[in-house]
């Protein structure tokens, strides 16, 4: 195709070398969308249609009250040591945790830059100065495919936040793919505030929601384990949100050769978690490409019959203002005209424009000059100023038809349009067929292709 062009790679400081299948996909999808040429963003805004392009990586959100191993957890998953960790409150802020191609940290401006989907926290006065983006060079894992949210830690009595802490938390869950709640054995695991926000989660995203019990090594006794679990799960039952059937809190823990333990650290889990949703997202950036191809071509689809309208309606408005402008010059003149002639002499009015138009210009204005004598004389000024005001009208309609022509589209637009449509047909949906294909062949035989 002529106007469309395949679109290009484009060059991200934040990407790490592809290595896995996944992260191919999604960030050929996401080229899809952010092509200089022909992204699908940039044919939406053409159209009036607003698009984000998919994220390359899930979002986890860690979320749980202070010292419950949240930025513990995440320096093991990266196997490198980027967030503080401790008993005070180290995290007082939002921050993500992403991989890229050096390290470097990001503020609270150019972290909304590179997540626009997060924008809407805006609206939460004082988050911004208190969110920033650490990236690292870590490739462990599948931390290429995953971006870590470390939230505040929470604490109940008179802490107090510079932002609404509670609001804004259930913002990011609800942008995050994951929500972990770390439930700390030693002390917090029944903070008030943490079960508030989890109870406000779950009833907006209640899917996302993996309850843990983190640091389950620090407890020494096995009974003791087990007392703790079930006074949180107890307390989560008071909750009509919480009170659900399945309920899973498994213990985990950093493993520390140095610090053997016997309980069941079942942190391979989290990893498996953070895997599955990665297949999901995989599925939800293709089906969502999906769905925003067909949003575009119905949307111009509905453009170019919302022209052809338009370009009827104009003609219609056109002949009607031709028609009233005609009128009102005919009307009068014939008025007019036919005074005139009736002053000849037929034998004049011969003479002058000969026996054949002068005997239909008779005919014509005497209809005129009948329908006149038969007016009563006290009517005939009256009718005259009706008549002249009709003429009027005549021209005031003429004048509004014509202002009522709608824009329509130059053939250079609609031949736009036609090749976007015929670029997303041929080349995006293909595209994506192709996608889904590789990627479903990872996990399929090859006889069921």
């Amino acid at each position: 195709m002529s106007g469309c062009k395949k679109p290009r790679a484009v060059a991200n400081p934040l990407e790490s070398t592809i290595t896995t299948p996944s992260e191919r996909i999604l960030k050929e999808c996401h080229a899809l969308y952010i092509d200089n040429d022909n992204g699908l963003v940039k044919i939406a805004e053409s159209l009036g249609v607003r698009l984000l392009p998919p994220r390359k990586k899930i979002i986890v959100m860690i979320m749980g009250n202070h010292s419950a191993g949240k930025s513990s957890f995440i320096n093991w998953y990266v196997e490198e040591h980027i967030q503080k960790t401790g008993v005070a409150i180290e995290t007082q802020g939002f921050t993500f945790i992403t991989s890229g191609r050096k390290r470097e940290s990001l503020t609270g401006n150019a972290t909304l830059h590179l997540y626009p989907h997060f924008r809407p926290l805006l609206e939460f006065k004082g988050v911004t100065d208190y969110l920033s983006a650490e990236i690292s060079t870590s490739k462990q894992k599948k931390f290429s495919l995953v971006t870590f949210v470390d939230t505040p830690g929470l604490v109940d009595g008179d802490m107090v936040y510079p932002f609404d802490v509670n609001s804004a938390i259930t913002s990011f869950g609800e942008q995050a793919d994951l929500i972990f709640v770390f439930f700390d054995p030693m002390g917090q695991a029944l903070c008030k505030r943490t079960l508030n926000i989890v109870e406000k989660l779950s009833e907006k995203c209640g899917d996302k929601l993996r309850f843990y019990l983190s640091k389950a090594d620090e407890v020494a006794r096995e009974t003791d384990r087990q007392r703790v679990m079930m006074q949180i799960v107890q307390e989560l039952c008071r909750r009509p949100g919480l009170n659900k059937c399945g309920f899973e809190m498994p213990t985990i823990y950093i493993p520390n050769p140095q610090k053997p333990s016997r309980c069941i650290n079942q942190i391979d889990e989290v990893c498996e978690t953070i895997e599955k949703s990665i297949n999901q997202a995989v599925q939800k950036t293709l089906d969502q490409l999906e769905k925003d191809c067909n949003l575009i071509i119905s949307t111009i689809n509905h453009t170019l019959e919302q022209d052809r309208m338009n370009v009827s309606s104009n003609k219609s408005n056109r002949f009607n203002s031709f028609l009233c402008g005609v009128l009102g010059i005919f009307l009068p003149s014939l008025f007019i005209l036919s005074f005139i002639i009736s002053t000849f002499a037929p034998e004049e009015l011969d003479s002058l424009v000969g026996e054949g138009l002068a005997k239909m210009l008779y005919i014509s204005t005497g209809i005129v000059v009948y329908l006149w004598d038969w007016i009563p004389e006290d009517w005939q000024i009256m009718f005259v100023i009706i008549f002249s005001a009709m003429c009027y009208f005549m021209f005031f309609l003429a004048k509004y038809f014509a202002r009522q022509g709608s824009k329509t589209l130059t053939k250079r637009e609609k031949k736009k349009l036609a090749e976007y449509s015929d670029y997303i047909q041929d080349a995006v949906k293909s595209k994506k067929r192709k996608l889904y294909e590789e990627y479903l062949r990872q996990c399929a035989a090859e006889y069921d292709f």
